[in-house]
């Protein structure tokens, strides 16, 4: 086990040291240039070369980058924003709290929903339960995020008044006193979350309740319901966990689009807007840390994954 988790934890960290590499070095192939992303409209030669020769830029790549990751792993310094004037790293922890709690509290709804949902078409198999619960999983697995985040917005804000709308949340404390805020962001999410692990949790106990031990152990005089909730619901939960890891960059994707719908000043807006004004900093920064969750959520995954199955660790 202590091997397993050494290896995977080694995979991860060069995984999160390569992407750092590429999007590192896509920003430096970039037609325009950082340096014109920069000045903009006011650029011109001499500001241009001025700039270059501040920022390191007519430095070879590889300089640039060693000089990045030496102020990154010893200092957690992310650079300079020139566009907000403020660290890269004050920036990002400043608008990390809210996209956490959409993020966080999506996620556990939508395992809390779709569990009980894969359990209960399994155990209905082909009947109008299951056809029912089907049809509005492919329903809300087809609609995109952002189309459903606007629908919901105009249908419980705009048009029933429901849902008061508030200013910006721009703050993980404007999101923890104003949870009513956070209702349709999450609820946005957990839609299309729940339509497609349901159908995921599905196919998993319809796979668990065919294998032989099931019917060894009704054979044996165990109760249905015993073996159901006893057996093949753990082992069910074992790709769910796997899912659970993988999905981490949907749904950050997801959380992204959101923030922008319900004007909650998260990550997701914060690297849109750094985008636009090509801010490159803010832009590595927030991919970074991006890459980072993601490796995180498939280390997670696949450790659980071993806790679960023993059979996992001899691979």
């Amino acid at each position: 086990m202590t091997t397993y988790l050494i290896r995977r934890t080694l995979q991860s960290i060069i995984t999160v040291f390569i992407v750092s590499i590429a999007t590192f070095g896509m920003m430096h192939l970039m037609p325009n240039g950082i340096v014109r992303g920069m000045l903009g409209q006011h650029y011109d030669a001499q500001k241009a070369a001025a700039l270059t020769h501040q920022l390191g830029l007519d430095r070879p790549v590889y300089i640039q980058y060693a000089k990045w990751l030496d102020r990154l792993v010893f200092h957690f310094d992310l650079g300079y924003s020139w566009t907000y004037h403020q660290n890269v790293s004050d920036l990002i922890t400043e608008n990390l709290g809210q996209s956490i709690y959409i993020v966080g509290l999506s996620l556990f709804f939508t395992i809390l929903f779709s569990v009980p949902l894969g359990v209960l078409q399994a155990t209905r198999r082909n009947t109008i339960t299951d056809y029912t619960i089907t049809t509005f999983s492919f329903i809300g697995y087809a609609v995109p995020v952002f189309f459903l985040g606007v629908v919901l917005r105009d249908l419980f804000q705009v048009q029933f008044h429901l849902i008061p709308t508030a200013a910006q949340i721009a703050s993980f404390h404007d999101a923890f006193t104003q949870p009513e805020q956070m209702i349709l962001p999450v609820a946005t999410l957990v839609i299309g979350g729940v339509a497609g692990y349901s159908r995921y949790m599905r196919s998993a106990m319809l796979d668990e309740i065919t294998q032989d031990y099931v019917r060894t152990a009704i054979a044996k005089g165990a109760t249905k319901r015993r073996v159901l909730y006893g057996h093949v619901l753990r082992n069910a939960m074992i790709p769910m966990i796997t899912l659970v890891g993988l999905s981490l960059p949907t749904l950050v994707g997801g959380a992204l689009l959101v923030e922008q719908i319900f004007n909650i000043h998260g990550i997701g807006v914060l690297t849109i807007s750094a985008a636009l004004s090509n801010d490159f900093g803010v832009v590595l920064g927030t991919t970074l840390l991006t890459a980072i969750v993601t490796v995180i959520g498939s280390l997670v995954a696949d450790i659980s994954y071993a806790a679960l199955d023993p059979r996992v660790r001899l691979t």
